[in-house]
């Protein structure tokens, strides 16, 4: 049984050893929110670095940390997959890359349509909240079906993702998905679900890494893992907003 997030897939978790101090769920909420705060302090960073350019500019550039956060990022979360034993250190350090990233996205959101970002903020924190209300109540669970479910989802998003950036390269889009209409908010509402349901996977990888007394450091990964998935959420509540402010 696997979470879609790869971070937090089962051959990860249940690499144990039995000898060495196991992972707990108090110890990965501990790390995630160490997380949390490393990535808002570099995303408030980066976005007191770019709002002074976006007010007195008339042609406000992504700034260099932008790209860094963002490829940075990506790197460092790839090779959290390949060695977890890592993640003491790749996770505090994916957090601040990506908090340069965020910081920086947001403040051109925040430019264009004024208080979406924090909006964006609040309704991600509160999906969150719903979410583990919801699964530790028993009204959302990780089952077989529901857990194959939301990875065929996340996998059909992830491939419309890079066939649109794939596309974008040649000055071409998908129509209608990425647009302020009807089409295009519809579908960034069920991004948003399956951003969020996600979370119900993240939980009960974490739980079942306490089960079976995975190693300490499996903490750091699985912070991590679900650390990428409330960014994703955020990102996605962030666009959703922004194409009904559009709109």
């Amino acid at each position: 049984m696997k979470s879609s997030n790869p971070l937090l897939n089962s051959t990860a978790l249940t690499r144990a050893n039995v000898h060495v101090e196991p992972m707990t769920i108090e110890g990965t909420s501990n790390r995630a929110l160490l997380l949390l705060i490393l990535l808002f302090a570099s995303s408030v960073f980066a976005w007191e670095s770019v709002i002074p350019q976006l007010q007195w500019s008339s042609t406000p550039q992504l700034p260099w940390f932008f790209y860094l956060g963002l490829f940075g990022a990506l790197a460092l979360a790839f090779a959290t997959m390949i060695k977890p034993v890592w993640s003491p250190i790749t996770a505090p350090a994916y957090a601040i890359l990506e908090g340069l990233f965020i910081g920086s996205i947001s403040a051109f959101f925040e430019f264009r349509y004024p208080g979406v970002v924090f909006q964006a903020v609040i309704a991600t924190f509160g999906v969150a909240a719903t979410m583990l209300v919801l699964y530790r109540v028993g009204a959302l669970r990780a089952t077989p079906a529901f857990r194959k479910g939301v990875i065929a989802a996340t996998g059909g998003i992830a491939i419309l993702y890079l066939v649109s950036m794939v596309m974008g390269f040649f000055g071409v889009q998908i129509p209608f998905i990425h647009q302020a209409g009807p089409v295009g908010i519809l579908f960034s509402v069920v991004v948003v679900c399956v951003a969020a349901l996600n979370l119900i996977l993240d939980f009960d990888s974490i739980q079942r890494g306490e089960a079976a007394h995975a190693p300490k450091y499996m903490e750091w990964f699985c912070a991590l893992g679900l650390l990428v998935t409330l960014v994703w959420l955020y990102l996605e509540i962030l666009n959703l907003l922004s194409k009904a402010r559009s709109k």
